[in-house]
């Protein structure tokens, strides 16, 4: 269900380079994590969004998040905005 809402959000990022950004502006909403992406690679996501008391979601796989964010290719975090 909580995908389901990353597939039908009007706003997101994907990526942990944009989601970070948007973590630091406080545009993010809901923060989604790979649970197979590399440690190191989510590490600044999570304690971006920890930080911000975002609600934290974790998916399956890279492969998983890329699809519910309408790309071809794995993504390792992703985030929907406000508005």
């Amino acid at each position: 269900m909580s995908l389901e809402r990353l597939k039908t959000a009007s706003k997101k990022t994907i990526g942990t380079k944009q989601t970070v950004k948007a973590i630091a502006k406080g545009q993010a909403r809901v923060v989604f994590v790979a649970r197979d992406a590399e440690e190191h690679v989510l590490r600044g996501v999570l304690e971006a969004a920890r930080e911000k008391g975002l609600e934290i979601e974790e998916v399956e796989s890279m492969v998983v998040l890329g699809k519910a964010c309408g790309i071809e290719v794995g993504a390792a975090a992703a985030a929907i905005l406000e508005g």
